[in-house]
Order: structure tokens, then sequence, then C-alpha cells
């Protein structure tokens, strides 16, 4: 990654596998992928279909560590968000697999008290945890697929911006944040898993799936610790 770098004029350089990157903050975002109560909180949806959330707080808390490096070096934070209008008109029709995949729409399909309740526009379950609810400054952008990509601005904003570089984070690991992250690389940006603030959605062997993808074809891997000295120095 280094070779993309023309100056080394507030170039940082972060520890990561499999090897160090440096980066331009100028150039470079954080997107914070789908920390809403669904993923994060008991209750939600993640806990309502018997998935293990119970390392949940370490991934939040390394989360917050992640955005506040990154606001302290000027990164824009970009929070991406999974969200459905009541009527679930943008979640896809008879012809489109999404409504029986997507573990929203499949829960409130199987479970009728569930109906107008997960990922839905305005309730708790769709919101953004309070732990790492949004400053002024920083921009969200609502999906209605596992990829941050799919049918939103988000790529036009970062091109805009002269953006090349992502660092991600976010929930879960092993579908929407490699789902964003894969589009990602494949429209030559140059993306940073930053690895202890994610979190998977099943065995923990998903979670090392996606992390052993990222190292060894996807991008980088590196952790809110290692972000935390590259500010300090």
């Amino acid at each position: 990654m280094n070779s993309v770098v023309k100056s080394d004029a507030g170039v940082i350089r972060i520890d990561a596998r499999p090897e160090s990157v440096a980066l331009d903050p100028a150039q470079t975002a954080l997107l914070v992928v789908d920390m809403q109560n669904a993923f994060v909180n008991p209750g939600g949806l993640l806990d309502l279909a018997g998935v293990d959330i119970s390392r949940t707080p370490a991934t939040v808390a390394a989360a917050q560590r992640s955005i506040a490096a990154a606001r302290k070096l000027g990164i824009p934070v970009v929070y991406l968000h999974i969200v459905y209008p009541k009527d679930l008109s943008t979640a896809g029709g008879p012809l489109s697999p999404n409504p029986r995949k997507e573990l929203a729409l499949a829960l409130m399909g199987k479970r009728p008290e569930l109906k107008g309740k997960l990922l839905i526009e305005g309730t708790w379950d769709a919101a953004i945890a309070d732990a790492l609810r949004p400053e002024p400054g920083d921009v969200v952008i609502a999906k209605q697929r596992y990829s941050g990509f799919a049918g939103t601005p988000l790529d036009a904003f970062l091109r805009t911006r002269g953006i090349r570089h992502l660092l991600m984070l976010g929930i879960a690991t092993n579908v929407c944040v490699e789902s964003t992250l894969r589009d990602a690389y494949f429209q030559e940006y140059w993306p940073v898993l930053i690895e202890d603030a994610t979190l998977q959605a099943g065995p923990l062997f998903c979670q090392q799936a996606t992390v052993f993808n990222v190292e060894n074809f996807f991008g980088w891997v590196t952790t809110s610790e290692a972000l935390e000295r590259a500010v300090a120095r």
C-alpha cells in the first residue's frame, strides 16, 4: 500500500498484517458498519435469533477507541446502517432472495409477533447504539442490502472527497462488513479491517475466515490499539 502514498507530509503508519500500512488521513475514511441495537444489544435482532453476542461489549469498546483515534486524525467517520421502511418496499419482492436470507426479514416472516419490529425505520432495533452514536459532522448512510455500496451514495461520497483508503469496523464481520469490504476492493479502494472492533454472526470460525480472507486476498488487518499507537506517534 505504501506505493500509493505520494508524499510523507501528514502520513501515518499503522501496524497491520500482512504488512504495515501508510495512510494519508486526507485520503482516508472510517466506515462504521451496522453498529445498531439489532446487532449490539440484548433484545436486538441477533440476540432474538439466538446468535451469541457475549463479545459485543469488547467489540464496542474497540470501536469507540477506533472512532476516537480517527477523529483525532481528522479522518471522516461514515456510519452505515441497514434499515427498511414500514412497508418493506425496499426489501425486495418475490423475485429477490433478500427476503428469504436477510435475517430480520426472515425472522419477521417466521415469527408474526416480531413483524414491523426488526430493522424497521424509527424502531429501537434499527437505531445506532447509544454507545457509538454519531456526532455532528459524521455522515450516516442507510442501506437495504449487506454491502454499503449496494444502492447507496457511499461510493459517490467517497470519490468526491478523494478518499482512497478505508478503515472498517462493525457487525457482522462475515456478513455486512465483509460484503462492504469486498465491494470496496473491487472498486479500487484500499481496505483495512480493524479486527477487534468487529464481531461475527455465527461460530468463531466465521470471524477467523473473514480475517484470513482480508489479510490474504482483499486488504489488510489491524487493531484499535495499533490505530491508537499511530495517533500517539
